[in-house]
């Protein structure tokens, strides 16, 4: 992670287009989730789920499409917490095509749950020590 931002790259594949001949939207946000995912674990929250049902879940998303994604090269999703609360936190993704610009940002929320209870959880101050939120 470099300047609080992690950087996922991910090769854009032939199959991912649509009858349009660019990216399908749903791709993007595809991208957006593997690099969530890959974000969670930075912090250890995936590797805790597996070990006592307490980990992240998606309650929202939305996804601002700003320009067409062709095939061919790799996109690299920026992420980074633009804002964390009691029992959720903000996670905005800048996906960036290989000639550098923006094609797309994503804002996820994403809630602190126990997964066995079916309730929030508080974000504990080990998860919050990991998490540096920077401004979008």
């Amino acid at each position: 992670m470099t300047d609080n931002v992690l950087k996922t790259e991910i090769i854009v594949d032939w199959s991912e287009l649509d009858a349009f001949g660019h990216v399908n939207n749903l791709q993007i946000m595809k991208y957006a989730q593997t690099a969530r995912v890959h974000f969670l674990e930075s912090l250890g929250l995936m590797q805790q789920f597996i070990k006592d049902k307490k980990g992240p879940i998606l309650a929202a998303i939305n996804t601002q499409f700003l320009r067409p994604l062709f095939y061919g090269g790799r996109v690299t999703v920026e992420t980074k917490v633009t804002g964390i609360g009691n029992t959720s936190m903000k996670i905005h993704h800048r996906i960036v095509n290989d000639k550098g610009s923006v094609v797309a940002e994503v804002e996820d929320v994403i809630v602190y749950y126990d997964f066995l209870k079916d309730s929030k959880l508080p974000i504990t101050p080990e998860i919050r020590e990991k998490i540096t939120v920077s401004d979008c």
